[in-house]
């Protein structure tokens, strides 16, 4: 696993009113699929609902499960660093929480949790592609739908 966060996603309650306060602060995001990205250096933060996320972690929703309403993201190359990743985790002593699998809008990704319960997605997601130095740099989501 190369040394990178590509993605830090923010379980959020209500969406709108996240989106209002980091463009308060100056950011600027695309709103696309109940999300907003924003680009942030070399990564990006997603705002997204908390129990969405959760699930889509493989993880509970709800305030009783522990989930700390944070994932970060691991953007790969191809399908086969996903697994091969994956099962590095298992190997190192975290879990698996959803299996590798084709995501419902066309990437392939996972989740897994650390040791300490933090919550990692996997991703191979062609859309999103990453430089040399494996930094992101977010789409242009709007030129996407045309």
């Amino acid at each position: 696993m190369e040394q990178r966060i590509t993605l830090v996603t923010l379980g959020v309650s209500d969406l709108a009113r996240a989106k209002e306060f980091y463009e308060a602060l100056g950011w600027r995001g695309q709103e696309v699929a109940e999300t907003v990205f924003f680009q942030a250096g070399g990564l990006g933060l997603v705002l997204w609902d908390r129990d969405a996320l959760a699930v889509d972690c493989g993880l509970s929703p709800g305030p009783a499960s522990g989930f700390a309403g944070i994932a970060l993201a691991h953007n790969v190359r191809s399908e086969a660093e996903v697994d091969a990743l994956l099962d590095r985790v298992r190997r190192a002593g975290g879990t698996v929480t959803k299996p590798a699998a084709v995501h419902a809008i066309g990437f392939y990704s996972s989740a897994f949790t650390d040791p300490d319960g933090h919550a990692w997605e996997v991703a191979y997601n062609p859309g999103f592609p990453l430089s040399e130095d494996g930094s992101l740099t977010l789409p242009d989501f709007g030129a996407a739908q045309d």
